[in-house]
């Protein structure tokens, strides 16, 4: 029998059953990935973080991330959510925590009340010239504009009201391939507060076993710089507006973004496993 420690933090909120769910297990070193993606399945969230911690001198951690379908490269929310749970309950004192995962080193910093992150900016966005072949129809609305990331779709629309209203065929996006789709638009006053974010947006990743994901942080590697270049403004104030609501703050620099937000623990417990 082995007993692992499991925490639900609600990422990208300052209260409980707002954000987004992410499930941390802090081990002592690797499971099979096999049995990180079994225990991500029974989690049943979007995303469920492993931590092991890290010898060298370049980290303090190692992180991994599992949806219920696969293992991901990046992870905003859980990234968020496994320092909320260190800083709380392994290393209250310290004021950064460093991971080392697939998308390389990732600082995370506590700053003025919220938790700092320190990711890349999608290093490959492109303006596609001609529409995705059956994205309207299963978006149930075209977008204006479809931007090509490493790992998502970025989908602008005329407005905050129209990505509000979406209501997308899952299974025909799933069909148009393993990507994310983030649908976005321009807040209705862009003012930067919460009232008035300067953009929203959306997220839907069917093809990862995530229908409509809460918030993500890593959409925002691609989403940030776009808006940041139409707004003329480094630092962002978004939302994203599911129906638990995300509350990001963003700033640019160069090839880096850093997205900042806060977490709330709602729930700690064992997990137990007859192996």
């Amino acid at each position: 029998m082995m007993d692992i420690a499991l925490f639900q933090i609600d990422a990208f909120t300052d209260h409980a059953f707002g954000g987004n769910p992410a499930a941390i297990c802090p081990l002592d070193a690797w499971l099979a990935d096999d049995l990180l993606l079994a225990i991500a399945v029974e989690n049943n969230l979007s995303e469920t973080a492993y931590l092991v911690p890290h010898e060298g001198d370049d980290a303090d951690f190692h992180l991994r991330w599992f949806t219920p379908a696969t293992e991901v490269d990046l992870c905003g929310h859980a990234t968020l959510a496994a320092a909320h749970m260190l800083f709380s309950h392994v290393m209250p004192s310290a004021t950064v925590v460093r991971f080392t995962t697939l998308s390389g080193v990732l600082t995370v910093t506590k700053q003025d009340g919220k938790m700092v992150m320190d990711f890349p900016v999608d290093p490959d966005i492109r303006l596609l010239d001609t529409p995705l072949p059956g994205l309207a129809d299963a978006m149930g609305a075209a977008p204006l504009e479809v931007h090509q990331g490493v790992r998502d779709y970025l989908l602008i629309y005329s407005d905050a009201a129209t990505v509000r209203a979406l209501t997308p065929d899952m299974v025909a996006l799933k069909k148009l391939g393993r990507y994310g789709y983030i649908a976005c638009a321009v807040g209705d006053n862009a003012g930067g507060t919460k009232t008035s974010p300067d953009y929203v947006s959306r997220f839907f990743a069917p093809s990862f076993a995530i229908d409509e994901d809460p918030v993500t942080g890593s959409a925002h590697c691609l989403s940030g710089p776009y808006f940041a270049d139409k707004l003329g403004k480094q630092e962002l104030y978004t939302q994203q507006i599911s129906a638990r609501v995300g509350d990001l703050w963003l700033k640019l620099s160069g090839d880096r973004i850093a997205i900042s937000g806060t977490a709330v623990e709602v729930l700690s417990g064992m997990l137990h496993l007859d192996i």
